[in-house]
């Protein structure tokens, strides 16, 4: 007891020493010490547990023989070989070696500052306990994150993560210790634990941050075959590097550096897309796509029926995280931007004598600059991630708006027109991804206005109330506005897309505009259309300025209010609380001047939204239209039971009904009818096409579809071919030979490597038809369902075709084919007849000929035909006798064994194999030569915007003269917007003490008078703005439009579609709605720059000698930026392009991509373009940022330098008050810097539209439409008699010869039949006739006078013409007969009559004002034909062409067409272009056509007579295919 009183005795004195030296250490640090070793010693045992575990673990597998753990590592070693590390990893580990050399460098100077100390007493070892806990915890913690690598952790453990968030907890607590003590006394609070805690806090909230989310970044990427697609996507984009971004450091991210190597690149050369890196995996469109289409039908599965999803919604949740972490630098950029204005009036005090604490005026410009550095550095990754984030919504939206396009039925299709579709993708999905630059506006304004209202209250008081009242009335008077604006912009998309869908069927049919010399009539609808858009344009823009202009009133107005509340309530304004107040009113200026753009894009995203949520609910077709069974699971290939099908679910009539039908696998069945029988219908209730009244349809395996109008997609005739599948060389050889096109292919001088124009432009009739043919053959279905495909080749092609093609290539597939050619039944082993949408025969052909009835009126008719020609029956019958073509189509039963195509492919397999080399060589030459091609790579200009393209803007409108104007007033508004602040700073006393130089209602009544007349120039300036933006956009737009309109038709040839809409929509929109405000917006800044630098120069003349080496600095980066910028901008305008075009593309042959199943491939070929134009874009977004982000480093310098100088300046030197205003311009400077540099290379970007519209008014134009001194008579021609001369012609310079010098003379009101294989130049010389094509040597002479000397409506409105693909335009019957109006109503019945359409339209319910759907999909394919002969009998011209007229029609139909041709146009030159012979066997001369020369041209009587002619052979394969057809 004794012992331990005196032990106690003597440890008490030790004890309170100690503890009195630990007092000494702060209370957070002692808490921090303790939790760091409690964490250590918890890891340890953490570690040392698992260890022992190991370690019996191991002694017990031993002792079984078992060793898995190896294995483990074996898996571990594959998972290691494809290992994956994100940067957020990589960040985790700096922050934490970082924070552990902190902590080291803490402990090496607090251990110095011990042994120098120690010698005196005057410290205690106690000074290191917390950098030696912090260091050997920041040492484990370190160590354990890098273990997480080798572990392959995808999460870090959980101690980790506890410990990570507990120590940014004790920092924060430390931080808000040490700030409280620094205001309480200043910097004698200031040490090296204080300075290491502000060191370490970024790094800390990082971790903090990453221990929330607990992912590590790493992942395991073992299969390898995933990136095989990639891999070839990136071989085809000519680029295969990812983007530095994806895996650049933090110092790269944040400087922007990362992408350095693409500008060096940009400096030296023009930018090609092969330059420009992929996206990173994360930024393609597949990954967005697939995230919002997830959330999209979640949302729409959620969503009960009377209800609307909301598309918002579903994006807002696929992108939460993106628009998160650019909310928190949105945030932190605001924050830091509020510091400026707060210690405003601190500075003024202490320029003015007043210091509180040592060093106070450098330590306010260390806090001025440190705040202007994060706000610049905050502020260029928000706009980079809201950019990013815009990218990345539009990819995702523009692939579900195509992916709905190839889905929708065809009710929805008829409600949505290509040229809407088109818009949906070009302007409203465009706007909708723009919105995210306004995203964060909402919840940041409210901050904003809150921050003013706190700084304000400390420098006004409780007139900050009056603040918030006039704030709050600024806001709530944009609400009538908004809804203004809203209706407005819902009117301008409506006339936007009426004008976009007449455009673009303009564009698909200007051969038959200009045949008919209807060009003129629908250019003036189309400046019709654009003056109604113009009408909704003008108000949009007039009350865009109204609210311009109050939104600029808007902080005068709150500022006048405050400042005039103040001096009411007897508060008195001194030159520090007055410069605070402004330049927090210059801050709001900003939110409140943007509101108006808020509102505006709300109300625009609003109706964008809307419009594509309405288009993506559409009805799609129903998945379950036609079941279809695998391959070989069933005999019966085709099964349709109780069938009814209507195109118009509203319709009483149904189109088919009451169909039976069974197919066997392998069988022919052949499908007639008269014209709008519902053959084509059929087909496509079979493929799923045409809703399902009721019924049941099967089909067994997969199917390949020929529509009747082909539809060929642009590219080479080999990959319209191949059409996805992989290249089979001997495959692909006996498909060419199958579909008789080795002979055409040998006439182009590319093969196969033929670049197709649009829509198959540069290819005949038939060339087309059997390019389709080949497709459907090479995708080897089991079902193939043709649609007419012989309609448009000659006899001898037909017989060639059906029988390598059906009987031959076809004979184990199951083919169904719609046909008017009777030669072509006999062959079938079910034959269809179908009348008024049922089918009323069926049967084999000899049994449906003794049954007579409709089936016997088709057959009689084709005999009628053929009897026409017996009074050749004797040339006939010797050439019969060594026809060719019976002997080998008798053989055909005989040789079964090659009739499949697989066979063929084995026999041409071994002479494939020897030509492969030489199959290569051509290629290659086929690309080297590929400028010769006739669809060349759009051009795009190349280095600066040439200053012509400026200058023919600015003087577009009013000769240019309200640009001085514009300046004018921008200039007046900056001189008294600089006037009123300094007069606010000059006339209010310095301090509170301080006496007035003026009376208050002085002082608040020359400022109102200032400010007021600043916002009324800023007024002028908005309406100068918006009238001379319109006036230049019309010009600009009428100018494109009638040089379009009259370019040569080679132009539309090699011109795809998407390049004309993608200008007159996309680029048309800037021109409309961007330009004129980024060319005001240009002038302001300009105005305002040099306002800033006059007030800085003022007051710190000093400071010119860093402005003028920055001023050269930034001209130097700007030009250096702007090389690459400007070509990945027209490369982003370029790439545009074809994804506008897949688009129109895909929808107009979305039936043929439906029924070869390859909706997949075309929608990655949309995601592969789209990502195709998000490089160049993510490029230059970024390009921008890399840019300000210099600026503005640049210019933080600049203002910091000029406070240093104020601050170095004895006391005294220098007017406070001025000092004030200097500062107060100056916290302006980097951000008016980077918004001039910003609006100039936006400007320059956005003027890239206008040179892609200058550069379509360049065009150069065809002759001209009239030439007033060689007018032709009215009543020319008068004869009709035709004359050619040595007739050469060229569809290009470059191209060779088609017609080889023509020469012969069609004599007037005679028949002219104009005959020839596939490809030998007869479409060619009916271009000439009608001048589409100019002659390249010899001439035409119709009547007397040389066509080439006569204006091209002169010549044009004189001739008729019936063309080969039959066209109706949107609109009516009656506009489709008479786009004039020059003809009466009866006179529209009675060519109705003649053309067999009376009965027709007088069934429907609107008669001559029933509908004409795009296209006329609502109209078959013969009555079109129809419509067209109705045309021709309204216009009565002396000379008529009829090519291929009635090639889709049936033999009855073409018999009654050819009587009323004979009846009607007894005295006109009937000029006729045709594969059936009968139609041109009783013409008065026939001219024989072979490879573009005349090979005969004589009456048909003495040709058949010559029994070398080439027509007798014609003639005989025609004949003997008819009469020879039972032998098959």
């Amino acid at each position: 007891m004794d012992i331990n009183l005196i032990l106690t005795a003597s440890s008490k004195p030790q004890t309170d020493h100690l503890l009195k030296k630990f007092h000494r250490v702060p209370v957070l640090e002692l808490a921090s010490i303790c939790i760091n070793l409690t964490l250590i010693i918890v890891f340890l045992s953490i570690v040392s547990a698992r260890q022992v575990v190991l370690c019996f673990g191991r002694i017990r597998k031993d002792s079984n023989g078992n060793t898995p753990t190896a294995r483990r590592r074996v898996v571990d070693g594959e998972g290691i070989q494809n290992l994956v590390i994100g940067n957020g990893y990589k960040a985790s580990l700096i922050c934490c070696f970082y924070l552990l050399l902190v902590q080291v460098s803490l402990l090496v100077f607090d251990g110095v500052h011990l042994i120098k100390k120690s010698k005196n007493n005057e410290t205690h070892w106690t000074i290191i306990l917390f950098p030696v806990a912090q260091s050997l915890a920041w040492f484990v913690l370190s160590f354990a994150a890098l273990y997480c690598k080798y572990k392959v952790a995808e999460k870090y453990p959980l101690l980790l993560r506890i410990w990570w968030i507990s120590s940014f907890g004790i920092c924060l607590s430390i931080l808000y210790s040490d700030v409280r003590e620094f205001v309480a006394h200043g910097l004698s609070h200031m040490n090296s634990h204080c300075l290491s805690n502000v060191a370490a806090a970024p790094a800390l909230a990082f971790l903090c941050i990453v221990a929330i989310k607990g992912a590590t970044g790493i992942r395991v990427d073992r299969n390898s075959d995933l990136h095989d697609p990639l891999l070839l996507e990136e071989e085809e984009a000519g680029c295969l590097k990812v983007t530095p971004y994806s895996e650049a450091g933090l110092f790269s991210l944040v400087t922007l550096s990362w992408l350095n190597p693409l500008l060096s690149v940009g400096a030296k050369k023009a930018l090609e897309l092969k330059d420009i890196p992929l996206l990173a995996p994360r930024e393609r469109s597949k990954t967005n796509y697939k995230a919002l289409n997830s959330n999209w039908e979640k949302l729409k599965a959620r969503t009960s029926a009377p209800n609307r999803p909301y598309l918002a919604w579903a994006i807002f949740k696929t992108f939460w995280k993106e628009a998160a972490c650019n909310a928190i630098f949105a945030g932190v950029s605001t924050l830091v931007s509020y510091v400026g204005p707060y210690l405003i009036s601190y500075f003024v005090d202490y320029l003015g004598g007043r210091n509180t604490f040592p060093h106070e005026g450098y330590i306010l410009a260390g806090i001025f600059f440190s705040a202007k550095l994060v706000e610049t550095l905050t502020t260029r990754q928000w706009y980079l991630g809201v950019d990013i984030m815009g990218m990345h919504v539009r990819s995702a939206l523009t692939a579900m708006v195509y992916r709905k396009g190839l889905r929708l039925s065809s009710s929805a299709r008829q409600s949505h027109t290509s040229g809407e579709i088109v818009n949906y993708m070009a302007v409203d999905v465009q706007r909708v991804g723009d919105y995210s630059w306004y995203l964060h506006d909402i919840w940041m304004l409210p901050l904003q206005i809150i921050l003013a209202l706190a700084i304000l209250y400390k420098n006004v008081g409780v007139a900050s109330v009056a603040t918030l009242v006039a704030t709050i009335i600024s806001i709530v008077a944009t609400v009538p506005l908004a809804r203004v604006q809203e209706d407005y912009q819902d009117k301008l998309m409506a006339a936007k897309d009426d004008r976009m869908r007449k455009t673009s069927e303009c564009l698909r049919n200007m051969r038959i505009l200009k045949l008919q010399a209807w060009e003129d009539r629908y250019r003036l609808k189309l400046e019709e259309m654009r003056g109604v858009e113009f009408k909704y344009l003008k108000k949009a823009l007039y009350s865009q300025a109204f609210i311009t202009f109050i939104f600029w009133s808007s902080p005068i107005f709150v500022s006048a209010v405050t400042f005039g509340t103040c001096i009411l309530l007897g508060g008195q304004l001194t030159a520090g609380s007055v410069l605070s107040a402004l330049a927090t009113f210059r801050i709001l200026q900003e939110p409140l001047r943007n509101f108006p753009d808020l509102v505006s894009m709300m109300a625009q995203t609003k109706v964008s939204l809307d419009r594509i949520t309405g288009f993506l609910q559409e009805e799609e077709l129903r998945e379950d239209a036609t079941i279809t069974l695998p391959q070989g699971s069933s005999n019966v290939a085709i099964e349709i039971k109780d069938g009814e099908f209507c195109w118009d679910p509203s319709s009483a009539n149904p189109t088919l009904s009451g169909i039976q039908l069974r197919v066997e696998k392998g069988m022919r069945v052949a499908v007639c009818g008269v014209v709008g029988s519902g053959k084509s219908s059929f087909l496509s209730s079979i493929l799923g096409e045409i809703p399902k009244s009721n019924g049941e349809v099967r089909i067994c395996g997969s199917a390949a579809y020929v529509p009747q109008s082909a539809w060929i997609q642009s590219g080479n005739i080999e990959e319209n071919i191949l059409f996805g599948s992989p290249m089979d060389k001997a495959k692909y050889k006996s498909v060419i030979h199958a579909c008789s096109l080795k002979k055409d292919l040998l006439l182009f001088s590319h093969g196969d490597q033929t670049i197709i124009g649009d829509r198959g432009i540069n290819l005949s009739g038939g060339q087309k038809q059997r390019v389709q043919l080949a497709r459907a053959l090479y995708h080897d279905a089991d079902i193939y369902l043709l649609d007419d495909p012989f309609s448009a080749v000659d006899a001898h092609t037909g017989s060639e075709l059906f029988k390598e093609y059906i009987l031959t290539a076809l004979a184990t597939k199951t083919v169904v084919y719609v046909t008017h050619q009777v030669d072509f039944l006999p062959a079938a082993d079910l034959i269809l007849v179908l009348k008024e949408g049922r089918i009323v025969q069926a049967g084999i052909y000899e049994e449906l000929l003794q049954a007579g009835t409709d089936f016997s009126t088709l057959v009689s008719a084709h005999n009628e035909a053929i009897e026409s020609m017996d009074f050749c029956s004797q040339a006939l019958e010797d050439s019969d006798k060594s026809d060719p073509l019976r002997d080998s189509i008798c053989m055909s039963n005989k040789c079964d064994s090659v009739n499949d195509i697989t066979s063929m492919a084995n026999e041409s397999r071994k002479e494939a194999s020897t030509s492969d080399q030489k199959a290569i060589k051509e290629k290659k030459k086929s690309k080297r030569s590929k400028r010769k091609q006739l669809v060349q790579e759009e051009e795009r200009e190349r280095g600066r915007v040439s200053m012509k393209v400026y200058w023919s803007y600015m003087t577009a409108a009013y000769r240019g003269l309200l640009i001085p104007c514009i300046i004018l007033a921008q200039t007046l508004f900056q001189i008294l917007q600089i006037a009123s602040s300094w007069w606010m700073a000059w006339a209010s006393p310095q301090t509170a003490g301080d006496e007035a130089k003026t009376t208050n209602v002085v002082l608040i009544v020359v400022y109102l008078v200032l400010a007021f007349g600043s916002a009324c120039f800023i007024f002028v300036r908005a309406v100068l703005v918006a009238t001379f933006g319109l006036a230049a956009a019309q010009k600009l737009f009428l100018k494109m439009l009638r040089t379009v309109f009259r370019a040569p038709m080679s132009f539309f040839d090699s011109t795809p579609a998407g390049r004309v809409l993608n200008r007159v929509s996309i680029d048309q929109s800037v021109v409309d709605l961007d330009i004129p405000f980024r060319l005001g917006g240009f002038a302001s800044t300009t105005i305002q720059l040099l306002g800033i630098v006059g007030v800085m120069t003022q007051v710190t003349w000093q400071i010119l000698l860093l402005v003028i080496p920055m001023a050269i600095a930034c001209l130097w980066m700007q030009k250096y930026y702007m090389a690459s910028s400007r070509e990945l901008v027209r490369i982003v305008s370029i790439q545009k392009s074809p994804v506008i075009h897949l688009f129109a593309e895909s929808i107009a042959g979305a039936a043929t991509i439906r029924g070869f199943g390859q909706e997949k491939r075309f929608m990655k070929r949309n995601l592969y373009l789209l990502d195709c134009f998000a490089r160049p874009f993510f490029c230059s977004v970024a390009a921008i940022e890399w840019l300000c982000l210099r600026m503005e480093l640049l210019s933080t310098f600049v203002f910091a330098f000029c406070m240093i100088l104020l601050v170095s300046f004895p006391h005294g030197t220098i007017d406070p008050s001025m000092a004030g205003l200097a500062v107060t311009y100056g916290l302006n400077l980097n951000a008016r810097l980077s918004r001039w540099i910003l609006s100039f290379c936006k400007l320059e970007n956005k003027v890239v539209s206008i040179e892609r519209i200058h550069q379509y008014c360049q065009i150069p134009s065809e002759a001209p439409a009239y030439i007033q001194e060689s007018r032709p008579a009215s009543t020319w021609p008068e004869n009709g008699q035709i004359e050619l001369i040595d007739l050469k012609v060229r569809y290009k310079e470059s191209l060779p010869v088609v017609l080889h010098g023509v020469s012969c003379i069609f004599p007037g009101g005679k028949k002219i039949g104009i005959v020839g294989r596939t490809g030998s130049g007869k479409s060619t010389l009916i271009q000439a006739l009608f001048r589409l094509i100019e002659p390249a040597g010899g001439k035409i002479i119709i009547d007397d006078i040389d066509i080439g000397t006569i204006g091209l409506h002169d010549l044009r409105s004189r001739l008729s013409i019936i063309p080969q693909e039959p066209t109706l335009f949107e609109g009516t019957i009656r506009g489709n007969l008479d786009p004039l109006e020059e003809h009466s109503d009866p006179e529209l019945w009675q060519a109705l009559e003649k053309s067999q359409l009376g009965d027709i339209v007088r069934q429907k319910e609107h008669k001559l004002d029933s509908p004409v759907l795009e296209n006329g999909d609502n109209w078959s394919v013969g009555q079109r034909q129809l419509l067209s002969l109705g045309r021709a009998l309204l216009k009565q011209s002396r000379i008529l062409v009829l090519d291929e007229a009635t090639a889709s029609v049936d033999s009855a139909t073409d018999n009654l067409i050819q009587k009323i041709i004979r009846t009607e146009f007894k005295n006109c030159t009937v000029c006729t272009i045709a594969h059936r012979i009968p139609t041109v066997i009783d013409s008065d001369l026939v001219l024989v056509l072979s490879d573009g020369r005349v090979a005969e041209f004589d009456t048909p009587s003495r040709l058949l007579e010559d029994k070398s002619s080439m027509f007798l052979k014609l003639v005989s394969e025609y004949s003997s295919r008819s009469s020879g057809i039972p032998d098959f």
